[in-house]
């Protein structure tokens, strides 16, 4: 790790660049998105007709919401994995996080779970082995799989598209200094939840999706990226930043200086104690 790396205990990397822990040692409360069930019209039976997966869901998410769309018990999507499992990368060792590719999905009658899981597998492997996201990859010196995964990191990241790329060349700087990603979506991710609330016992949890505990990339993918994550991961605009902090919806700042990182935050705390003394009052 760098001697630049802020203290754990005072201001980090977070999730969308939202929620920052100051040198106080309070609790990081963030607010948790509600993606519901996508359908699109509906077929024989009453059934939908078509199932939206949206970017960034995890594989947890995509399997309730196949379960619910086909009227099939609880758990059913996800012990049909093993007949999904060759189509997936070697690298990925038969888990489909990151390769359930948000799209939408026709639901014919009597859809089977591992067709529909299949179906999102191939469109997966189609849209990441093709020549743009291929090449990128391996203009970076990483695989498809490294690039999925970053991509993944971004999409939960990122407070916007147009912040993506800039996410994603803050990924690869902190690799490449040998710093930590110290990333809340990873912590989030190993703690199977999506509210963010991260203390600091919570980064301090082992488990190899932690990255303020461990050096490089989390193991797997965290989430299903779309197109737009997987363009940034693989060709990220040039620029030195290290830190992020989203100040305000629509306003998210990058640096390279700590002690400017450090103002950001400031003006972000300043702005959110406001807002909370607005809506007591």
């Amino acid at each position: 790790m760098q001697t630049n790396t802020p203290p754990r205990s005072s201001i980090r990397l977070t999730r969308r660049g939202r929620i920052t822990l100051v040198a106080t040692g309070a609790v990081l409360v963030g607010t948790a998105v509600a993606v519901p069930l996508l359908i699109l019209g509906h077929g024989e039976g009453g059934r939908p007709a078509t199932l939206v997966i949206p970017e960034g869901w995890r594989a947890s998410q995509v399997y309730a919401a196949v379960d619910k769309s086909l009227a099939l018990p609880a758990g059913s999507a996800k012990k049909s994995l093993a007949k999904v499992a060759t189509r997936l990368p070697d690298d990925a060792r038969g888990n489909p996080e990151g390769y359930l590719f948000p799209a939408t999905y026709p639901l014919p009658w009597k859809t089977k779970p591992e067709k529909l899981l299949a179906r999102m597998v191939d469109t997966a492997n189609e849209k990441f082995n093709g020549a743009p996201i291929a090449a990128g990859a391996q203009r970076n010196a990483m695989n498809v799989y490294q690039a999925v995964t970053i991509a993944s990191i971004v999409q939960a990241e990122a407070a916007d598209a147009s912040d993506m790329g800039k996410v994603a060349r803050v990924v690869f700087n902190r690799l490449e200094r040998g710093m930590p990603l110290q990333m809340d979506s990873t912590v989030n991710y190993a703690l199977g939840r999506s509210t963010l609330r991260t203390t600091e016992s919570d980064t301090r949890i082992d488990n190899p999706y932690n990255t303020y505990q461990r050096m490089g990339l989390p193991p797997t993918p965290i989430a299903n990226p779309g197109e737009e994550a997987m363009r940034a991961a693989v060709n990220p605009p040039a620029g030195d930043w290290l830190y992020f902090v989203t100040v305000r919806p629509g306003d998210t700042r990058f640096t390279a200086d700590y002690k400017e990182h450090q103002r950001n935050v400031a003006e972000f705390n300043t702005q959110r104690k406001s807002a909370g003394a607005r809506t007591a009052g």
